[in-house]
């Protein structure tokens, strides 16, 4: 198994959709989206971006030969912080360090573009796998101000190994 990391280009918006309506009707408890009410967008907010391929919002994606297996979405703030989102990959070629590898392709694009700027993640309180392979990357628990009781999200910052 050969996996191809790289971001994604701008007539890939669709697979990108593809999986990404996947990843919510297969862990629809691992995403604060919803199937059904995503079914219903015409076009996300990051289909636009993957097109218009810009800096500030990308996706990193996982190819086995030229099938998308696994996507990470980063988008760079108005406060100048990067964010995290959409870890997902499909579940036949999960346990075999993919979901590793694309955070630390997007990590590294993200530096690559946006010098030392730090990187945030949510995972959710009962998602025990994703917590602890970002723990694993080098992303630590952090409080948030903003966060409350009924949050059921932790929040991750990266720090550099």
């Amino acid at each position: 198994m050969n996996i191809q990391y790289r971001k994604l280009l701008p007539e890939e918006s669709t697979i990108y959709r593809t999986v990404r309506l996947e990843s919510l009707k297969k862990f629809p408890e691992s995403f604060g989206a919803d199937y059904e009410e995503a079914l219903k967008t015409e076009k996300f907010r990051i289909e636009y971006d993957i097109e218009n391929q810009l800096a500030e919002r990308f996706v990193v994606g996982a190819f086995d030969e030229d099938q998308l297996i696994g996507i990470c979405t980063f988008v760079k703030d108005e406060n100048g912080r990067g964010n995290i989102y959409q870890m997902y990959v499909k579940q036949e070629y999960q346990g075999k360090s993919i979901g590793l590898n694309l955070i630390r392709k997007v990590i590294k694009e993200a530096d690559d573009q946006f010098k030392d700027i730090e990187i945030y993640l949510e995972v959710k309180h009962d998602n025990l796998k994703a917590f602890e392979l970002y723990k694993k990357m080098g992303f630590v628990e952090i409080s948030d101000a903003g966060q409350t009781e009924m949050n059921s999200s932790i929040l991750m910052k990266y720090f550099q190994p």
